[in-house]
């Protein structure tokens, strides 16, 4: 998979996409990610990349004509209907509190396509027709960020961990919470007691049968308990 982020502060990325799996990755050809400076896009000499609203107003907004140029750089084009497969196309996502809230079907949807351009706003967020070029507005959460660098690293790996090779051990993707709507069950591992607490019975028995109920029992019990809206 290749993924474009457009952004006005490309090192905040330097250190998340070199480390743990997602550095591993890209050394194994799985991930191709790359990072575009918005700014190198102006033509002022200052750099500019945010003008005042229209209208008047707090805050600043991001002018068209930069982001317009690094859309176009990464590939992006108006016109859906010339790729036939439509996970072939460039995806855009626009990373906004306005959008879709970030979630586990949408992360599966994502990990289909093979280039995702992930559009980091800042300020009041940008100029309202570039959304003209937006396939997708997603949002980690009902919070605001100083902008969508975070949660664009947020996207990169929850989508990276659905990617066959990404994660060694598939089962361990398939069992995490959210995959297949409920919360993880308990974990535990050596020493089989520690400050007197002891791990249940069950999981030192040898009895796979048993176990598998118990987890699918606790993973229940769990989400119930903490998040019931999962259930509905």
């Amino acid at each position: 998979m290749k993924i474009d982020i457009l952004t006005i502060f490309p090192k905040m990325f330097e250190g998340p996409l070199t480390c743990s799996l997602l550095a591993k990755a890209a050394d194994k050809k799985i991930l191709n990610i790359s990072c575009t400076d918005i700014r190198s896009f102006t033509k002022d000499k200052h750099n500019k990349v945010d003008d005042r609203p229209f209208g008047g107003g707090p805050g600043m907004v991001m002018k068209p004509e930069p982001v317009y140029e690094a859309l176009k750089s990464a590939g992006v084009k108006k016109r859906n209907n010339l790729y036939k497969n439509p996970f072939k196309k460039p995806l855009v996502i626009y990373m906004s509190p306005q959008g879709k809230t970030l979630k586990t079907g949408i992360v599966k949807k994502l990990a289909k396509y093979e280039h995702l351009v992930l559009l980091c706003g800042h300020y009041e967020g940008i100029d309202e027709r570039i959304i003209e070029w937006v396939d997708e507005e997603i949002s980690i959460g009902d919070y605001v960020l100083t902008g969508g660098e975070i949660p664009a690293m947020v996207l990169i790996d929850s989508v990276a961990r659905m990617l066959p090779g990404v994660v060694q051990d598939k089962l361990s993707v398939q069992q995490d919470s959210f995959y297949n709507g409920f919360l993880d069950y308990p974990h535990y591992t050596r020493p089989a007691e520690f400050k007197k607490m002891k791990v249940p019975e069950v999981l030192l028995s040898g009895n796979h049968s048993d176990i598998e109920k118990w987890r699918k029992e606790q993973a229940l019990e769990r989400t119930k308990k903490r998040r019931p809206d999962l259930l509905k």
